[in-house]
């Protein structure tokens, strides 16, 4: 009971009042049951008030909840949108460091084969001064 009166709160407060920061992420009850809830609860209100603007309870519905589903779609869309550009921004960072790891195996090995030729040279020189005379 305690339920359908925040529930017809919910209602009499319309889908304006909702928004995707005013319901929590943690909520234990989901997204859906609380639509249904709100529009059963809608439903009932405008039965038992025999209150039909339009006369067509489908046009009735509409009219009172797509404000709330273009809202929510505006959001979802907005969140989407920052969680590409964050996903841009990770594969940008991914590329640099991909970059700079190239030109460290680069470095590495141009030291490498420097050190290798000194190794050759210090061996050449070490044969040369071991050579009997």
């Amino acid at each position: 009971m305690a339920d359908v009166s925040h529930s017809n709160e919910a209602v009499e407060k319309g889908p304006e009042g909702f928004s995707p920061e005013s319901v929590p992420v943690d909520t234990t009850i989901s997204r859906v049951e609380l639509l249904d809830t709100i529009l059963d609860t809608f439903l009932q209100k405008l039965v038992a008030a025999r209150r039909r603007p339009s006369g067509t309870p489908e046009k009735d519905l509409c009219s009172v909840m797509a404000p709330y589903f273009l809202q929510q779609r505006d959001a979802l869309c907005h969140r989407v949108q920052k969680q590409k550009a964050k996903n841009q921004d990770l594969a940008d960072a991914v590329l640099a460091g991909r970059r700079q790891l190239e030109g460290l195996q680069q470095q590495i090995q141009a030291l490498q084969q420097t050190w290798q030729a000194l190794h050759r040279e210090q061996r050449e020189l070490l044969s040369v001064l071991r050579a009997p005379e």
